[in-house]
C-alpha cells in the first residue's frame, strides 16, 4: 500500500507522503505464473551510460544543502507519484500514481522512458489495469516486464482508505484483496504471481536478477518473505511480531534492509494486534534492521525514534539511505544515510514537508526519489532524480 502526501504539514503526527504501503494477499499458497508468461533468472549486465536529454523542466531543484545531490531534476507535476524505482539498465522508471489530470483517481502503475523526459502533462505508459488498488511495482529481468501488487482480483473498485483507527490514531491499511502480479510494460492482462489469503505485497527484486523479497500475512503476521524468481520455493525470513516491510537487498544480493516494528509486551502488543487483526497498521515508530537472505544475523541497525523507513543500499553496500522524522517526531521528512553498524545520521535532503523513497540508479551514479518540493504549496508529491556527488 502506499502513504499518501494527501495530509497537511500541520497534522504532525501524521505521515507526510502517500506512501503506499505494500502489500498482498496470501496465508500459504503460492502460485506461480502460466508457461507462457514464466521468467527466468537472468545475467544481469552491466547498462551502458545513459545520456540524459535535456528535460521539459530544465530547473535545479535541489536546495543549497544538499552537497551529495547535484542536477536535481522533477519528472512529475501535480498527484501523488512516489516509489519511483529504476530499470535493470538504468532507462526508466516505474512507479505508482494517482493524478486526476490522467485520469487516475485510485493509484496504478506506470512507466516513465527516461531518454525522452517526457512531461506529466503526456502521461507516461500505464502498466496496471486501471481497476482496484496497485502498489510496490518493480522491474523483472529484461525489463520488459514489471511485477506489482494489486486489489482489482479481489474488487474492481478503488478500496477506501481508512483516514484514522479506531481510537483517532493514525494507521496504514492492510488491504487483503492485494496479490501480486507481472505484466509487460506495454500493458495488458497481468499474471497472477504470489496470491493467496491475506496480504503479499512490497516486492522488490535482488540485483541480479534471481530472489524476490516481499511482505505477507499468511502465516498470520506481518513478515518478510523470499522466493525465486517465478514465485516458487517461498521461505520466511523474519519471526518476531511486528510489522516487517519495505525490504530491498544489497549490491551482491546477500542482505536485506528493512524498517520494521517491535510492539514490546503489553498494551503495545494488544494494540497491534487489535489494529492488524482490522486489517490495520500505525506506522509512526519503525526502525531500521539488516539481515542475510537466508534470515540469519539479523540486527536492528537504528534506534532514533520516529518513523525510519524506505532503505536502500548505497552501491558501496556499506551504507545505506532511508526517510525519517527522528529529528522531530512529525514534519518533515528528509532523506539521512547510516551504515550497516547504525552510525550516527548524516542528513542528505532538506525539504521542508517531504522527501522519501530514495533507490540508485544500477550504475551508481544517479539516485531517484519522491518529494513535495516545489509543488506551489500543494499537496502533490513528485518524482525528481539527481546525480550523485560522494
Amino acid at each position: 500500500m502506499r502513504y499518501t502526501t494527501s495530509l497537511h504539514p500541520s497534522k504532525a503526527l501524521a505521515f507526510a507522503c502517500t506512501l503506499l504501503l505494500f502489500s498482498c494477499a496470501e496465508s500459504g499458497t503460492e502460485e506461480a505464473a502460466n508457461d507462457s508468461n514464466t521468467v527466468t533468472a537472468t545475467a544481469i549486465s552491466a547498462p551502458e551510460p545513459l545520456t540524459m536529454p535535456q528535460l521539459p523542466d530544465s530547473l535545479d531543484r535541489g536546495y543549497e544543502q544538499e552537497v551529495h545531490f547535484d542536477n536535481v531534476r522533477q519528472l512529475t507535476y501535480g498527484g501523488d507519484n512516489a516509489e519511483a524505482y529504476w530499470s535493470f539498465d538504468g532507462r526508466s522508471l516505474v512507479f505508482q500514481a494517482s493524478n486526476p489530470s490522467w485520469g487516475t483517481e485510485c493509484d496504478q502503475i506506470y512507466v516513465m522512458d527516461l531518454s525522452d523526459g517526457t512531461p506529466s502533462s503526456t502521461p507516461p505508459a500505464p502498466v496496471s489495469t486501471g481497476l482496484g488498488r496497485t502498489t510496490c511495482a518493480f522491474f523483472m529481468p529484461g525489463d520488459t516486464a514489471v511485477l506489482y501488487a494489486s486489489t482489482h482480483a479481489a474488487d474492481t473498485a478503488c478500496p477506501e482508505t481508512p483516514r484514522r483507527g479506531p481510537n483517532n490514531e493514525y494507521v496504514w491499511p492492510i488491504y487483503e484483496g492485494y496479490d501480486i502480479y507481472t505484466a509487460p510494460i506495454g500493458g495488458g492482462e497481468p499474471t497472477l504471481l504470489i496470491g493467496g489469503e491475506g496480504y503479499d505485497a512490497e516486492a522488490t527484486l535482488s540485483p541480479q536478477g534471481d530472489k524476490i523479497v516481499f511482505t505477507s500475512t499468511r502465516d498470520g503476521d506481518l513478515d518478510l518473505y523470499t522466493c525465486d524468481i517465478d514465485g516458487s520455493n517461498i521461505k520466511r525470513i523474519t519471526h518476531k511480531l511486528g510489522y516487517d516491510g519495505g525490504a530491498f537487498f544489497s549490491p551482491d544480493g546477500e542482505y536485506l534492509v528493512w524498517r520494521a516494528s517491535r510492539p514490546e509486551i503489553g498494551a503495545p502488543v494488544d494494540e497491534y494486534v487489535k489494529l492488524l487483526n482490522k486489517g490495520l497498521v500505525q506506522p509512526t515508530e519503525m526502525e531500521l534492521y539488516v539481515g542475510r537472505v537466508d534470515g540469519t544475523e539479523i540486527r536492528q541497525i537504528t534506534n532514533l525514534g520516529g518513523a525510519n523507513w524506505a532503505p536502500y543500499f548505497h552501491p558501496d553496500g556499506k551504507h545505506i539511505l532511508f526517510s525519517s522524522n527522528h529529528k522531530t517526531g512529525a514534519f518533515p521528512f528528509n532523506i539521512f544515510m547510516t551504515d550497516v553498524n547504525g552510525m550516527e545520521p548524516v542528513q542528505i535532503s532538506f525539504d521542508n514537508a517531504f522527501d522519501s523513497f530514495p533507490m540508485f540508479s544500477p550504475d551508481g551514479k544517479r539516485i531517484a526519489f519522491s518529494s513535495n518540493r516545489y509543488n506551489g504549496r500543494t499537496r502533490s508529491t513528485n518524482v525528481f532524480i539527481a546525480d550523485w556527488i560522494e
